[in-house]
């Protein structure tokens, strides 16, 4: 008996191929849409599970990486010259989790610096560097373990109502020291030993602001003060004035006995 289907197979074979064919092509394009970020330069890549962990340590980097794989899961920026965190930094990595920044020269982290990355952010190292303050709302939002050990803190309000909202590393927490402070006596102490034993700073503050507000009222009520004395002994030397020109005036009597003369005499 000859097989019916015999002769259709070659147009199924080819209808298939076909298929294979088309779907090849779209899949091609597809993968070809996806873009492909490179590694930042004199940086080593790797994949973590299908993450990118990005390796940038001791590189002589001055500043952080523009073009980072927004797939980073893990940036390591330590041991380097970079001396700025500028706003908007790190908006692009949404899947960042542990950020490396310590044994750098960092001096300024703008309001800004840390946006975007808040809700995935868990580590963040800023150890080992030149901070010696930071804007209040530089850290708002983070959830991460910080550590800011063995920075020249200058230990004052705002430091203080920024650590109060920080979950701190536990095992760097005291080596977050006053280097300065708005009073010498803490210097040189670690900041939560210091807050710990019930200091406050901000009280400080608001004292130093009482009092530089009472010396300007008293600067303003001096500066009145002196133009009412000099107001008054101005218009006393007036009044003199006046007074002695009324007196040099003649009297009224003494134009009577001159007209009286005058009218003898005639």
């Amino acid at each position: 008996m000859q097989d019916v289907a015999g002769p259709d197979r070659p147009r199924t074979s080819r209808m298939f191929g076909g298929f294979a064919l088309l779907w090849g092509l779209l899949f091609g394009i597809s993968l070809a849409a996806v873009p492909v970020v490179a590694c930042p330069t004199n940086c080593h890549c790797m994949d973590r599970n299908s993450l990118t962990v990005v390796q940038c340590m001791s590189r002589n980097l001055e500043k952080i990486p523009s073009d980072l794989p927004r797939d980073t899961v893990t940036l390591l920026l330590a041991s380097n010259h970079i001396t700025h965190i500028p706003n908007h930094a790190f908006k692009e990595l949404h899947y960042l989790q542990e950020l490396d920044l310590s044994n750098n020269d960092i001096e300024t982290v703008d309001v800004g610096a840390f946006q975007g990355v808040a809700d995935s952010l868990l580590v963040l190292d800023l150890a080992n560097n030149r901070i010696q303050s930071v804007p209040k709302e530089a850290f708002a939002h983070l959830h991460a373990k910080i550590s800011l050990s063995n920075n020249p803190w200058h230990c004052e309000c705002t430091l203080q109502e920024v650590l109060r909202e920080l979950r701190l590393d536990p095992e760097t927490v005291n080596e977050v020291m006053c280097h300065t402070a708005v009073q010498d006596e803490y210097a040189g102490k670690p900041v939560i030993q210091v807050l710990d034993s019930g200091i406050n700073f901000c009280n400080f503050h608001h004292k130093t602001t009482d009092v530089a507000m009472f010396v300007t009222m008293f600067g303003w009520f001096m500066m009145v003060i002196a133009y009412v004395i000099y107001y008054v002994r101005h218009n006393q030397e007036d009044a003199r004035r006046h007074l002695e020109y009324l007196k040099s005036l003649p009297s009224s009597s003494q134009i009577s006995k001159d007209f009286d003369t005058i009218s003898t005499i005639l």
